[in-house]
């Protein structure tokens, strides 16, 4: 049997959470993505398709790609959501366990005043 790769298997966890889980006018979805260089956070309003704020690490002077860079991450998407009256969203960590980096954007957005 062929051993699936762990992208392959995070995908398939993406579209099992995504079945149930979607995003509002009143409570958005705060969606999260990794890659190798950097972490990206998207507010996204999935009955109109449409992307409401986005943050990544690159929007930030001397952030690096660590726990602290994407805590930071995490307060910037929160600033720029109480900037545009939203407060309360659904957390969606696309597949990815909750640990480290999407552990500390959730907590940098919840220090920034975002509920989930």
């Amino acid at each position: 049997m062929n051993k699936l790769s762990s992208n392959s298997g995070r995908i398939q966890r993406k579209r099992r959470v995504r079945a149930k889980i979607s995003g509002t006018a009143s409570r958005p979805r705060l969606a999260v993505f990794k890659s190798l260089k950097s972490i990206y956070a998207q507010v996204i309003d999935d009955t109109i398709g449409k992307t409401l704020a986005s943050a990544k690490l690159s929007d930030l002077k001397k952030a690096s790609n660590t726990v602290d860079g994407a805590k930071q991450v995490g307060k910037l998407i929160a600033e720029k959501c109480i900037a545009l009256k939203i407060v309360s969203v659904t957390y969606d960590r696309a597949g990815y366990r909750y640990h480290g980096k999407v552990k500390a954007l959730a907590e940098g957005a919840r220090e920034g005043g975002l509920q989930f």
